[in-house]
């Protein structure tokens, strides 16, 4: 039985209306929302950095560099390693009139060559963990020193790549460690949250950090303090390559990952980032451990003088946080244990009493106890002591408490047996 077929015209009117509702979907805004991956890779992106974000396939690391390439109205240029050779990214030699004379010159790709025409822009590699050992080691020059050939990326291009783990990437590869020690890596998760809200229209919004002005100097001081301070007390740090194939393409330290480091700083001091915006880049840079490290030394430089806090207790302002606070108490015992003087003692039991008064009471017994062991014998115990004896009592009862506790489920344990 013959067939009617469908009139041209109809079947484009059908297309017309599958690409009204088709633009529909793709009709999405954006809001200011607070999103600390976002944040950490615009930040990155802001110092110049290259980035590498790493999330299992269908995370939305595509959909995310795409939105922020849009929102920092950066021309987005995507090129997947794995399906190019490794003299795409480190030129194909043209033989000219006179090679002998005037070399081989070195070609470099024509994503490459509208890069530098329009003096900006984000380069997308995407699939990294997909490249072999051959196109990666072809990737060195372009992430590091920005040249492809001949041709040198402007100031005005950022590198931002993604990967997938080796064991959900197709045909994957582990990066090796001169191309993982080139990147801040960041594991990109999904915020349900974020991914409801999205799908419903209204994705966050990616804007580049604003840096203040009047901190640059000061940034940049307290950066370099920073990761000096830390590998001054701890050199082997300075350079740590892992045992392990994958640890090795993931984040280590080195000097140019520590250099990374305090230039990511420098930034979020200037932008005053916060602390998990921070966390996020400095264990993405030199690994957990040393990043985490790194963190512990930053809050201790958070602390304020001890000096300053004894010569005047009345107007002190202590941390908030309660390890802080107790480390703070320790350091104005250990300086009034330097320098044992009564003054500076009356002082430090004024302290005391002032952290009783605005934060938990358990983190002044050990600096009290201590406090008191240094008193001579001609030191008048302070009134202070009285507003202060119930807490330390009642610690050392629950601290007794607990030693019975633990020798009576000895003892039952043992007569079990």
């Amino acid at each position: 039985m013959p067939t009617r077929s469908t009139p041209l015209s109809d079947t484009t009117a059908r297309l017309d209306v599958a690409a009204d509702l088709l633009t529909l979907l793709r009709d999405t805004t954006t809001e200011p929302r607070p999103d600390t991956q976002l944040e950490a890779l615009t930040l990155a992106v802001a110092a110049d950095l290259p980035v590498l974000l790493w999330g299992e396939p269908g995370i939305g690391k595509t959909a995310a560099l795409n939105q922020l390439a849009a929102a920092l109205d950066l021309p987005l240029t995507t090129v997947i390693a794995s399906v190019h050779e490794p003299s795409d990214f480190s030129g194909l030699p043209i033989v000219g009139d006179d090679p002998a004379e005037q070399g081989v010159p070195m070609a470099p790709p024509d994503w490459a060559v509208r890069l530098v025409r329009a003096g900006r822009g984000l380069l997308f590699l995407d699939e990294l963990s997909t490249a072999p050992p051959a196109v990666q080691a072809a990737l060195l020059r372009l992430v590091l020193e920005r040249r492809i050939g001949a041709l040198r990326l402007p100031p005005g291009v950022r590198i931002v790549a993604a990967a997938n783990p080796r064991s959900s990437a197709a045909d994957g590869w582990e990066l090796s460690p001169p191309l993982a020690n080139r990147f801040v890596h960041l594991q990109w998760t999904h915020d349900t949250d974020v991914v409801v809200r999205g799908l419903g229209g209204t994705w966050p919004r990616a804007t580049l950090p604003r840096l203040d002005p009047g901190k640059l100097p000061e940034a940049v001081a307290f950066a370099r303090r920073a990761v000096c301070e830390l590998l001054t007390a701890r050199p082997g740090l300075v350079h740590r390559l892992p045992s392990g194939e994958t640890r090795r393409g993931g984040a280590w330290p080195s000097p140019r990952s520590w250099e990374m480091t305090l230039r990511l700083i420098a930034f979020a001091t200037a932008a005053d980032s916060s602390r998990d915006v921070l966390s996020l880049l400095v264990r993405g840079t030199v690994g957990d451990g040393p990043g985490l490290e790194l963190l512990a030394s930053l809050d201790r430089m958070d602390l304020p003088d001890p000096e300053t806090l004894l010569a005047d207790p009345a107007g002190a302002v202590l941390p908030e946080r309660g390890d802080l606070r107790q480390a703070a108490l320790d350091a104005v015992v250990a300086a009034v244990r330097s320098r044992p003087e009564r003054p500076r003692w009356d002082a430090a039991w004024a302290l005391l009493v002032k952290a009783v008064e605005s934060g938990p009471p358990d983190v002044v017994v050990v600096p009290a106890t201590t406090l008191a062991s240094l008193r001579q014998e001609d030191w008048d115990v302070p009134a202070a002591i009285e507003r202060l004896a119930g807490v330390v009592s009642l610690s050392g009862r629950a601290d007794r408490a607990a030693a019975r506790t633990t020798a009576a489920k000895s003892a039952v344990a043992k007569a079990g047996r």
